[in-house]
């Protein structure tokens, strides 16, 4: 009971050290996994392990096979919980890239990788391509908390994003199909049995017989994991979306109700094809992720919660169970060297070439290139098949658990302690953000919204209203459901761009609490929120560099914009023409004054600016909320007032 308590309680203690000094929780899971598991067999008092799942091969707290069925269904819920957050939306640039880097760049991996463990390590082409099949893949886990840290272009972080996740199910094929590609001669119902070492010779020549034959199986099997994983998962979101749709489920139901949905896809769908249910449950979550699901938020507050808890159980179990001697194993220059070529010349190679012709700059695709961190797929998966092949006696699969760990060791390591450094040499950094954030999502910030956005500026709309959000996201406007005081917005990967913040709530308690909780984070250029009815009676009692109308509050805008929802633009040529046109907007009661926009498109808040000192070029526009009004004829009347009043 202690060791299981223990276990829980150390992995939690690690997440908060990730936290707390911002580096990939992997990390010190790893670590601390090593520290009670093979490394306390050099300071525990009968030199035994703290913590050991599994002894004598049936002995321990997951005994016989038992601990990799629990691996594999934790996977398989970290990964549908990935799945939830892949917006097909962040993908529109960038694609063709995400689909050529699982793809071309997993070939390139598994070819390349695969030579260089056979000529560089050693080892015999069979265990050489389970060990490339093996590292494919990249962890989310891992590049997840890295992107928070960094702010970088949009593009950059769906591409690592996006590759992360929907790499793992396919790495996990491949390896499984080199794996049975080795055991294709070996007695079915022998796992488990300690069978002795096998002849390597016989095995080889085994397998270059078969070997014909077994290619045109496994092609037909891959074709058969794909077909039913996405089949299975398409069906298990559909069937799910329609069940919370029509409240079959209740609401306290609703995520324990998920969890065994999310069990029971993955099961039936690995029953029909063995390994097809990581495809599954990713292609599921997906389906739910961009759908109009109610209940998507809490659903996926539940399953980031189950994840947290799954990876800190899992790294700590796996890294204790391997002993001191696999260690020993890989402590050699050639693990030096094998590691470097996976990392420095064929992860770039593969990247270089998926992203040819792509709108990436050179130093984009090297930073893509220098962040790949392999993740809970390749470990988990390595213990398994590692371990089954060691008790088949298959030559030289002892390498793989321990190789596979080290690499995922030494890419976290190295992306987690360079990744910012590397993107500041490189220049990836968001050099300015530009994003803006409005709080609120009422038809005001809806109409101001859809403007910035067509004027190519990225705006994210906050709401805890769902009607509000729909409404955003049926014209187009990106929209998170989400409530200022319950919910955290700063671990958002997507929302790296915004240095603007709008609060346009008709509350004036949430307004100042979303400055105070998200000025730093969002705000960096500026923190802006509407005026009280007290303070447009009085004209005072705010700071006027942090109101976003001098003119008018919530109720103002909301009857303006119902009567008139739009927006208009009028072209200004010099400051005098600026200035009359100005007045005229503020003289109608119709009408807000909102932006200027200058002839490169910049666009700043008119009530923040100087208007007497403001510069104003020919072809400036003064953008206004409100009714269509006649310019040349209230200015020419104007000007005739203002003649008449100096003779």
């Amino acid at each position: 009971m202690l060791e299981l308590a223990g276990i829980i309680i150390l992995g939690i203690f690690a997440q908060w050290i990730a936290w707390k000094f911002k580096i990939p929780a992997i990390l010190p899971l790893i670590l601390i996994g090593l520290a009670v598991g093979p490394l306390s067999t050099f300071y525990s008092e009968d030199g035994t392990q703290w913590i050991q799942p599994i002894w004598n091969k049936n002995e321990g707290f997951f005994p016989g096979e038992s601990l990799f069925y629990f691996v594999s269904l934790a996977i398989g819920i970290i990964l549908f919980e990935g799945g939830l957050t892949l917006k097909i939306g962040e993908i529109k640039k960038v694609g063709g890239v995400i689909g050529k880097l699982i793809s071309l760049g997993a070939i390139i991996t598994f070819f390349g990788a695969g030579v260089a463990a056979h000529y560089f390590f050693g080892l015999d082409w069979q265990i050489s391509f389970l060990f490339s099949g093996l590292i494919i893949v990249t962890g989310p886990t891992v590049i997840t908390p890295i992107l928070r840290n960094i702010p970088l272009r949009k593009d950059i972080s769906a591409v690592l994003k996006w590759e992360g996740i929907l790499i793992d199910p396919i790495g996990a094929l491949v390896a499984v199909l080199v794996f049975g590609f080795i055991t294709v001669n070996i007695p079915a119902g022998t796992f488990g049995d300690n069978l002795g070492t096998i002849d390597a010779a016989k095995l080889s020549g085994n397998l270059g017989a078969e070997g014909a034959s077994y290619t045109k199986h496994a092609l037909i099997e891959f074709g058969k994991i794909i077909v039913i994983g996405f089949a299975f998962g398409l069906a298990g979101g559909f069937a799910m979306y329609h069940a919370v749709k029509r409240k079959v489920i209740p609401h306290y139901l609703l995520n324990v109700a998920s969890l065994s949905i999310v069990l029971l896809i993955f099961v039936l769908s690995d029953l029909f094809a063995h390994e097809s249910g990581l495809l599954a449950v990713v292609v599921m979550g997906m389906y739910l992720g961009n759908s109009d699901l109610p209940n998507l938020k809490e659903l996926l507050y539940f399953k980031e919660s189950l994840s947290v808890l799954l990876i800190s159980i899992l790294f700590i179990l796996l890294s204790a169970n391997i002993s001191v001697e696999d260690l020993l194993l890989i402590y050699n220059w050639k693990t030096a060297v094998l590691f470097a070529v996976i990392i420095f010349v064929i992860r770039p190679i593969g990247v270089f070439l998926s992203t040819a012709g792509s709108n990436l700059s050179t130093n984009e695709k090297i930073f893509i290139s220098w962040v790949g961190p392999r993740g809970i797929v390749a470990a988990g998966i390595a213990s398994l098949f590692g371990t089954k092949l060691v008790e088949l006696g298959v030559p030289g699969a002892e390498y793989i658990t321990p190789l596979v760990f080290g690499l995922v060791l030494v890419t976290v390591l190295l992306n987690a302690t360079t990744a910012r450094l590397v993107a500041s040499l490189l220049g990836v950094f968001l050099k300015k953000s530009e994003g803006i954030m409005i709080i609120g999502g009422s038809r005001v910030s809806r109409l101001i919204a859809s403007y910035l956005q067509k004027n190519d500026r990225h705006v994210v709309l906050v709401d805890s209203n769902r009607e509000n959000i729909e409404k955003a996201k049926e014209l187009g406007i990106e929209a998170i459901n989400a409530n200022i005081y319950n919910d955290d917005l700063s671990d958002n990967i997507e929302l790296s761009d915004v240095g603007y913040l709008l609060s346009m709530t008709g509350n004036d308690e949430i307004n100042r609490q979303a400055m105070t909780r998200y000025r730093e984070r969002f705000g960096e250029n500026g923190t802006f929120r509407l005026m009280t009815s007290e303070e447009l009676l009085k004209k005072s009692g705010f700071n006027k560099d942090e109101v976003f109308s001098n003119t008018h509050d919530f109720l103002r805008f909301t009857e303006v914009a119902r009567d008139y929802p739009s927006i208009q633009e009028i072209e200004v040529n010099d400051h005098s023409m600026f200035l009359r046109i100005l007045e005229v907007i503020r003289d109608n009661k119709d009408a807000i004054p909102l932006f200027i926009k200058n002839p490169e498109g910049h666009i700043e808040l008119l009530d923040t600016l100087s208007e007497t000192e403001l510069a104003v070029e020919d072809g400036t526009i003064i953008a206004y909320l409100g009714k269509p009004i006649d310019f040349e004829d209230v200015v020419t009347a104007k000007m005739e007032d203002s003649d008449e009043e100096k003779s």
